[in-house]
């Protein structure tokens, strides 16, 4: 049975959380993914139901001044109730899409909780390499708040939470903890799943020996959009080769940054991670972590603001890999899921926020 490590703090007046008592079950490794990198792999793959929820595709603007799109995959529910159920904005990780298996999958789960759900695409995400002149990278929680506002004004929505996994997760915490006290009142809650909070640490552990897979993995599909994007915008990016690069950090420091604004990858993670201000969330927060993800790592200080932070429930389990959680079917609310994580974060979503009284 899988150890959990769960920081809780009482409910109080500055922080109205409910107990997680009213949402958690345990995560039980399956016996035979014990290990993370078996779940990071096998999870990966692991044969799901047919993804067969019909969407609405909606290009919103992020970006005014080089009218930079993202692309979104809307799923509504009736009008009559729409704006007052719980809205879902969910953020893919590295190389992923608004189609990638846990987004699906998160999207199954909370349409049949009654939410409306909004699958965003990073810029650049799901076959959008000419929508917007730019590369896309940690930093960019603004478009994550482009998003938000867009579909609020759009909907008049009253209760949206934010979900990313990996990359994603980076994405959501970094635009919460900027926000701050002064967040809106209808963004409700944050969950990350296996976030890249600490961008430098967690890029440097890619490429220890035993991650080389899962870097060569994210460095050719990183090297062939960079390829794409170099051919639709020669005038940015030029017509030479690309550099060689043999880690996900020489990527960001000779291809990413310099396109990007940064001085290098010590900048680019610096003010691109999380970290700086998962301190100042002030909306209930859940972090689904791993402690044998392969290449996630939290550092001890920002471990200490994750724990002092009354908003923000740490919730660590042995196993689990990266985004995976592969666990035993008997969970409580979706028996049917082996899927402990998805199960969990709505299951967390609904005791916080919910949907609207009568709704």
């Amino acid at each position: 049975m899988a150890s959990l490590i769960l920081k809780d703090t009482p409910q109080s007046k500055a922080s109205p959380r409910i107990s997680v008592a009213a949402w958690h079950s345990e995560f039980r490794v399956l016996p035979w993914l014990r290990s993370g990198h078996a779940q990071t792999l096998v999870g990966n793959f692991w044969r799901r139901q047919p993804f067969t929820l019909a969407s609405e595709a909606i290009p919103v603007v992020v970006d005014q001044t080089n009218n930079s799109r993202v692309l979104t995959h809307c799923h509504w529910q009736p009008q009559s109730v729409r704006a007052s159920r719980l809205t879902l904005v969910l953020l893919h990780g590295l190389e992923g899409s608004s189609n990638s298996r846990y987004i699906t999958g998160i999207t199954a789960l909370a349409w049949a909780a009654g939410c409306n759900i909004i699958r965003m695409n990073m810029r650049n995400c799901g076959g959008t390499e000419s929508w917007t002149p730019t590369l896309y990278h940690s930093a960019l929680s603004g478009d994550v708040a482009a998003v938000l506002q867009h579909f609020v004004a759009q909907q008049a929505l009253t209760r949206v939470a934010l979900v990313g996994y990996s990359m994603g997760g980076n994405l959501v915490l970094k635009c919460a903890g900027e926000f701050g006290e002064s967040h809106p009142d209808w963004l409700r809650a944050v969950v990350g799943v296996s976030p890249v909070v600490d961008l430098a640490e967690s890029a440097d552990a890619l490429h220890d020996p035993q991650n080389r897979l899962y870097e060569w993995h994210f460095l050719r599909n990183l090297m062939s959009r960079f390829r794409r994007k170099a051919q639709l915008f020669p005038e940015i990016y030029g017509t030479r080769s690309a550099p060689t690069v043999r880690s996900i950090r020489e990527f960001d420091d000779l291809i990413m940054a310099p396109f990007s604004g940064f001085a290098g990858a010590d900048d680019y993670y610096y003010r691109a991670a999380s970290a700086r201000v998962v301190g100042k969330i002030a909306i209930p927060t859940l972090i689904l972590h791993a402690l044998d993800d392969p290449f996630i790592r939290l550092t001890p200080a920002t471990r200490v603001l994750l724990e002092t932070n009354p908003w923000v429930t740490l919730l660590e389990s042995a196993h689990g890999g990266h985004c995976a959680f592969l666990g035993q079917t008997d969970i409580a609310f979706f028996p049917a899921s082996r899927h402990w994580a998805e199960a969990t974060l709505i299951r967390f979503l609904m005791a916080q926020v919910g949907h609207a009284h009568g709704s």
